[in-house]
C-alpha cells in the first residue's frame, strides 16, 4: 500500500531533468536541447511540454509590474517506458518567436533614439528574464515531474 502512495505522489518515481544551452540567440529562432529521465521503478511517460518563457519586468519597488508571456511551445506526444535505474536521454528543437515592445522597435530602426529609449528603459527599470520548463505527463501519478531553466538570450 505504501508503495502505491509513493508511486502516485511520484516519489521514487520517474525524475526529469532540462539540458539547455546557457545562452539562446534571438535571431536563431529556435533552441535545442535535451531532456533525462531517470526512475527507480519503471514508470511510462506519455507526453512531455516543453515551452520558453519570458519574464517582463518594468518599474521600481511599488510601481513595479511583472509579465510573462510564452514565446513557444512544443508537445512531443511520443509516449515510452522509462527502465528501472536506466538514463533516458530526448533532444528536441523548441522553436520560438520574440515579442518585441514599441520600445523595442524603436531602438532597433532609429540610431538616434536608441541612447534615448535604453536611457528610458534603464529609468524604468526594464528588465527581461527567459526560462524553458519541461514537464512529462507520467502515467498513473499525480505530481508530474517538471524542470526549469533559466537562459540568456543574446
Amino acid at each position: 500500500m505504501f508503495g502505491k502512495v509513493k508511486k502516485w505522489l511520484g516519489i521514487e518515481g520517474a525524475k526529469l531533468e532540462l539540458v539547455v544551452p546557457e545562452e539562446i540567440f534571438e535571431s536563431a529562432g529556435s533552441v535545442s536541447g535535451k531532456i533525462r529521465f531517470f526512475s527507480m521503478s519503471e514508470q511510462k511517460v506519455k507526453s512531455v511540454k516543453i515551452i520558453l518563457i519570458e519574464r517582463y519586468s518594468r518599474g521600481r519597488k511599488n510601481n513595479k509590474m511583472t509579465d510573462e508571456y510564452q514565446l513557444g511551445e512544443i508537445i512531443l506526444e511520443n509516449s515510452f517506458v522509462i527502465p528501472p535505474n536506466e538514463h533516458i536521454e530526448i533532444d528536441f528543437t523548441l522553436p520560438f518567436k520574440i515579442v518585441k515592445s514599441d520600445m523595442d522597435e524603436m531602438q532597433g530602426k532609429n540610431i538616434l533614439a536608441a541612447g534615448v529609449v535604453k536611457a528610458a528603459k534603464w529609468f524604468s527599470a526594464v528588465q527581461s528574464i527567459y526560462r524553458v520548463e519541461a514537464e512529462a505527463t507520467v502515467d498513473g501519478v499525480a505530481l508530474n515531474p517538471f524542470d526549469k531553466q533559466v537562459v540568456i538570450m543574446v
